[in-house]
């Protein structure tokens, strides 16, 4: 029969429109003000550690709506915002140093609507507000350690050739490497060409002494600072990854800079030290010969130096570094054959035939885990920049029990230290360290104030769209307004189901832009059923020629609209590949509302009837 659907088709179709609404149900709860708190340093937030927390809050009279305790990390809801301060303030001081307590917002999803999946749409950072850095590397710390790492090379390559040297150092002009008469020099020279070739080696003997001068060249100067601000950007990433800071954005900007972004958290100093929490990790022997009193009295050996051990006392270890982090690709916590706690380190190759070459003659040694962290010392450098404090401690030292490849394990932790060594080691180690060259905090009253702004440019624009459908097009203009109610409802629910979609400010123009788009399929569809009955066809006729004639025509308009859209999520950041998400999704939602919703209710109500006119 003509203009009929199936039952199945309509089932189809409600059920669609209904899967959207329900997952768009959890933007209308909002969000509640919430304390976060994440382990560091050793420390693990346990069941114990949120009874503890709760039962303080209530002693002090906040109110709290829900604790939560999962992956590791405590959310606590409260009332307000006036309550949140409190609690962040009250939780800090009972938990001391060893955690992180920053403030939050986070979503008010019923529990029942959250086990079904539901969740609101993630907002973005001029939506929700939250904290803004731009992080600068210091590329010359990065060429130093690079540095560092080739004297050792070269002192190891040198005595594998069984070429004799003076003395390798680094010198301002770079690594001066001295030998005892001539011929060795340029022996040694032909030799580290074949194994450095990113080196210029330059003979710079004089009367009284035979050197060797190696120079990073431009080429590699270039690589190497390129990796190190891509390790860095990784490193960060999943540093605010681990600590479950919700849809962060961490993106380049320019040859040494980071944008840093993190939605919902409200306190710029606990960012600070989310931030200030990547560190570097490095892998040093200790000087086992070494009188530890005497040390700590001020007496070094040569070759040595003093750092801090996290459970107390302290370590004196040899100057010269096994091996960085950054060589590190996996950590995971286990547990031996006893059930006692280890973590079990992967290296990449290069990583795995420098440990195996250090390790196979110092088996029976003890060796150092050194963690080294930068933070913010409340003070600045003359350029403006602000200056960074180092702290350095050993976090383990563990007996070498055999030659060590790509694969070993650290021993000697507790449970709560090797799971946090091992959080520390999977989100990999800064080549150089990062300073905050600016920072800037977008209030949640202001992301709320956009949001204002946004839903009424949208609700204003929607009401003009539904008066002019109404009063042109009649009864086909009602049933467009119900397919564009849908399209919308539609959009927020995709938005809301897709894990990885942010919605920020031009998001919502995207929003905007989409409803302008599905009148504009409905009004052509319209405009076809009118021509056609002006033209003599039947109403049924009509209608069958009108859907099917503009379909090739509203196809055409937005599948070359969604290629641009595509082209702008491929190579687009931030804000417009917000943007450009929200704007395919609402070319493909009002594509079925336009053409498969309307027609629905269209073949319902005039579908296979006698009727001699339409109110169109």
């Amino acid at each position: 029969m003509l203009n009929k659907y199936p039952m199945w088709k309509n089932i189809m179709v409600v059920l669609i429109i209904a899967i959207g609404g329900f997952y768009a149900i959890p933007n209308l709860f909002g969000e509640d003000h919430a304390v976060q708190v994440v382990a560091t340093r050793g420390a693990e937030v346990t069941a114990s550690t949120q009874a503890n927390v709760v039962q303080m809050l209530e002693g002090k009279g906040i109110a709290i709506k829900r604790a939560e305790l999962e992956n590791g990390q405590l959310l606590v809801r409260v009332q307000n915002s006036e309550q949140q301060l409190v609690a962040k303030e009250a939780i800090a001081e009972q938990l001391g140093q060893k955690y992180t307590v920053a403030l939050n917002l986070a979503p008010a999803t019923p529990e029942w609507l959250e086990a079904v999946g539901g969740s609101p749409m993630k907002l973005g950072l001029d939506l929700r507000g939250g904290v803004h850095f731009l992080m600068e590397v210091d590329m010359g710390e990065a060429i130093r350690k690079m540095e560092e790492a080739k004297v050792a090379d070269f002192r190891s390559q040198l005595r594998e050739e069984k070429i004799r040297y003076a003395g390798v150092r680094k010198t301002p002009k770079g690594i001066a490497i001295k030998f005892r008469d001539a011929d060795t020099v340029s022996q040694a020279e032909n030799y580290l060409k074949t194994r450095s070739n990113d080196m210029i080696y330059t003979d710079a003997s004089t009367d009284k002494e035979f050197v060797l001068l190696a120079t990073m060249s431009d080429v590699y100067l270039k690589q190497i600072k390129e990796e190190a601000l891509q390790q860095n950007i990784t490193t960060i990433r999943n540093r605010v990854n681990e600590l479950g800071v919700a849809e962060p954005v961490v993106q380049r900007q320019g040859a040494e800079r980071i944008i840093v972004e993190l939605p919902g958290v409200q306190d710029t100093a606990r960012a600070k030290e989310i931030l200030g929490a990547t560190a570097s990790i490095e892998f040093r022997m200790v000087d086992d010969k070494a009188d530890v009193s005497a040390a700590a009295s001020g007496r070094v050996p040569a070759g040595a130096e003093v750092y801090q051990r996290r459970e107390g006392g302290i370590a004196v270890l040899k100057k010269e570094v096994m091996l960085t982090g950054d060589h590190i690709t996996g950590a995971q916590p286990t547990f031996d054959e006893y059930s006692r706690p280890q973590v079990a380190i992967n290296l990449d190759a290069k990583g795995g035939t420098i440990f195996s070459n250090v390790t196979k003659d110092n088996i029976g040694k003890p060796m150092a885990t050194l963690f080294i962290e930068y933070k913010d010392s409340g003070l600045r450098n003359p350029d403006g920049t602000v200056k960074m404090t180092k702290i350095e401690e050993v976090i383990s030292v563990a007996t070498i029990q055999a030659r060590l490849g790509r694969n070993f394990v650290i021993t000697g932790l507790e449970h709560s230290e090797a799971q946090s060594l091992a959080l520390l080691l999977r989100a990999g180690a800064l080549i150089a360290p990062v300073t905050i060259v600016e920072e800037r905090t977008i209030g949640p009253s202001l992301g709320a104030e956009n949001i204002e702004n946004g839903v009424q440019a949208m609700v204003w624009g929607m009401v003009v769209v539904l008066v002019f459908m109404m009063v042109y097009y009649r009864a086909f203009g009602f049933i467009a307004n119900l397919a564009l109610m849908a399209n919308l409802i539609m959009v927020v629910g995709v938005m809301s189901m897709i894990p990885g979609a942010v919605l920020t400010l031009p998001g919502i123009a995207g929003m905007v832009l989409t409803v302008g788009m599905a009148v504009d399929g409905n009004v052509l569809i319209f405009e076809r059923i009118r021509e056609e009955i002006l033209g003599g066809r039947s109403v049924q006729q009509a209608i069958h020629e009108g859907y099917g004639n503009a379909f090739s025509t509203i196809a055409d308009a937005n599948i070359t609209t969604f290629m641009t859209a595509l082209i702008l999520f491929a190579v687009g950041t931030g804000a417009v590949k917000g943007f450009a998400v929200t704007l395919m999704i609402g070319i493909a939602t009002s594509m079925f509302t336009a053409i498969v919703g309307t027609r629905s209710i269209v073949n319902a109500i005039w579908g296979g009837k006698r009727v001699k006119s339409l109110s169109i």
